[in-house]
């Protein structure tokens, strides 16, 4: 059966919302994101005490990673074609790409190293950009030639060499986690050294308490956003909007279908999901979707320039 994404693909629709409620996959407790010098993000609102599960910086990290396959370090088999920088080393092993670094074309192992072929065409090509206000269309259909997730996901090319560093383009697709009517579970534990417990700590020796402190609540929430005015202002056609419209469907539904064992101790499950707008649709299953990216790619071709581009990074002296 072939896949029809029409419903949301409507000319009128401009935002797609979902939400899916998550719960602990055992027991009750779970544990936060954290952040230097603030620990966790617990903020009051009109639900009570609230906290952030998962940031938007970290979900976007994690709906791209779903797209590769860790084992054999490329793109799953149906992605075949999508446009990445793959970095490798010297001996030409597998060092990183621009799907699973976080900075994705901004990567220092892309534009820091010896090699600088692809910087250097970068910064030829986005010559047109150093003046004036910056074509969006024409940033789109260049970025989409080196790495079409990243219109998803944002791209800030901070480089001065580039365009004095304005290139950027926000999230079309963003996601986090909240959770609501949180309550601290406070615990502890010792790390136990049964040789020397009064041994010295600075060194790693001696017993060492600790105190840990993990939340309960009443409701956690994924919540995702999926900005189809700005996918359509890209100007790439059809065929690239669907593309990009079904990925991001794709990688929320496998995202929430795979292992959501964010930290050790925050192993959760998908209970349920709504589309929130536009109201009655359904989020296909990523079964659905993935069989349908073989030809969505392939009618797609004239945006993804060369596909796999390869760098290889050697630092630079």
């Amino acid at each position: 059966m072939s896949l029809n994404l029409s419903s949301f693909l409507a000319p009128s629709l401009t935002r797609v919302l979902i939400e899916a409620k998550l719960k602990p996959l055992q027991g009750s407790r779970f544990q936060p994101t954290g952040f230097p010098d603030l620990g966790p993000a617990l903020f009051e609102t009109t639900e009570g005490q609230t906290l952030l599960v998962e940031s938007a910086q970290s979900t976007a990290n994690r709906l791209e990673a779903v797209l590769w396959d860790a084992t054999t370090n490329e793109l799953k088999p149906e992605f075949k074609g999508l446009s990445y920088v793959r970095v490798q080393r010297k001996d030409g092993s597998y060092l990183t790409s621009s799907i699973t670094e976080a900075h994705r074309l901004n990567s220092p192992y892309i534009l820091e190293g010896a090699d600088k072929t692809l910087f250097n065409e970068l910064k030829e090509k986005t010559a047109a950009f150093s003046e004036g206000v910056i074509d969006r269309r024409k940033l789109a259909a260049l970025v989409a030639s080196y790495d079409l997730n990243a219109l998803l996901h944002g791209l800030f090319l901070a480089k001065k060499e580039l365009a004095g560093g304005r290139l950027r383009l926000e999230r079309a697709l963003s996601g986090f986690i909240e959770a609501t009517g949180v309550r601290v579970a406070a615990s502890g534990g010792v790390k136990n050294d049964p040789v020397n417990p009064s041994g010295d700590t600075a060194k790693g020796f001696g017993n060492v308490p600790f105190q840990r402190d993990e939340f309960t609540a009443d409701r956690i929430t994924a919540f995702f956003s999926l900005d189809l005015g700005q996918v359509r202002a890209y100007g790439l056609g059809a065929a690239a909007e669907t593309l990009l419209v079904a990925l991001a469907l794709y990688k929320v539904a496998a995202f929430l279908e795979g292992s959501l064992r964010l930290r050790t101790a925050c192993d959760l499950e998908c209970v349920e999901v709504l589309v929130r707008r536009p109201e009655g649709l359904r989020l296909p299953a990523s079964s659905e979707l993935l069989g349908a990216f073989p030809k969505l790619i392939a009618e797609a071709r004239s945006v993804l320039g060369e596909g796999t581009r390869t760098v290889t990074f050697e630092a630079s002296k």
